[in-house]
């Protein structure tokens, strides 16, 4: 039940025997992811504004970027979504993500933020953590200058992104006062332990594999010990109680669906507000790709729409 498209877009990806992002130096899987997403996402859509910043990171100076929707007004003071974008924290960056970014300002009226934390293996766990804790805090200590509303922000990403978002809003639990309302979770890592029936079902023949999934992780975090630590694996933190609400996304033919799913349980029974879609024919990876899977496209509006609603004053 792979969706034809999808299913087209492995079978050239097969015949183009590219080789996988295991198998390449991390500079090398860079380019190549950057290179494969400029030909699988659509053309940016035009915004209000698409600026550059850098703030004091806890490594050193973190680039941002802040994108504000077209139509909007100049200084009006929008709620924002402070955005983690996936790679398997060592891939990815703010151009890979550009295009969504933009995307996601349009369809929901609120500014984003993207954030470009530090990478593996050059920066081993929990640095991409603390930077996105840290790009949260910024936001909101420097919302006036932004003109952003610091009562109403959202942290959201995908896949390694989804990770940082969801332990970014445990952590920001605990910090408190940081106007957190919402948590948009694109088939998050959840349980970098990979136990889940979907690691079996889906970890070879659907673009992301277990192979893939062992050596992000690795590279990342490194032992089994370390997989155990909730800033890993937010599943295994024991309080999902007074979270933000979260819209988890997932994709059918995934390693990662059930581990997505059992999060969004998890909160669920602890009280926090959860909503679960799964895109049955996708598989992971989809999201950015609107140029060659049209459900891609519909995902973005589905995700656009749910953080307009959460932030938005109707």
């Amino acid at each position: 039940m792979l969706h034809p498209q999808t299913r087209g877009l492995l079978r050239r990806i097969e015949d183009g025997g590219a080789p996988p992002l295991h198998a390449l130096e991390p500079n090398e899987g860079r380019v190549a992811y950057r290179d494969r997403g400029a030909a699988t996402q659509p053309s940016p859509p035009a915004v209000a504004l698409s600026r550059q910043l850098v703030m004091p990171g806890p490594g050193g100076p973190m680039a941002l970027r802040l994108y504000r929707p077209a139509g909007g007004q100049e200084n009006q003071a929008l709620p924002a979504l402070v955005y983690f974008h996936g790679g398997g924290w060592v891939v990815g960056d703010l151009d890979t993500h550009d295009t969504l970014c933009r995307e996601l300002a349009n369809g929901s009226g609120c500014a984003i933020v993207a954030v470009h934390y530090r990478l593996a293996p050059e920066h081993r766990f929990p640095a991409a953590a603390d930077d996105a804790l840290a790009a949260l805090k910024w936001v909101a200590g420097n919302a006036p200058a932004l003109s952003i509303d610091a009562e109403r922000l959202a942290v959201g990403g995908d896949s390694a992104g989804g990770n940082l978002a969801a332990v970014t809003a445990l952590a920001a639990r605990e910090v408190g006062g940081l106007g957190l309302r919402f948590q948009l979770l694109i088939y998050p890592v959840t349980d970098m332990r990979r136990v889940a029936r979907s690691h079996q079902a889906n970890g070879q023949g659907y673009l992301l594999t277990s192979d893939a999934l062992a050596y992000c992780c690795g590279e990342y975090v490194g032992d089994e010990k370390g997989f155990l630590d909730w800033r890993a694996s937010p599943l295994l933190h024991k309080d999902h109680s007074n979270l933000p609400p979260a819209f988890v996304l997932t994709a059918g033919f995934d390693p990662l669906r059930d581990e997505g799913a059992q999060y969004a349980q998890r909160l669920s029974e602890a009280g926090s507000r959860a909503t679960l879609i799964c895109f049955e024919r996708q598989v992971h990876g989809f999201f950015t790709m609107g140029k060659v899977i049209d459900e891609a496209g519909v995902a973005v509006q589905l995700c656009a729409a749910q953080l307009k609603a959460a932030l938005l004053p109707r």
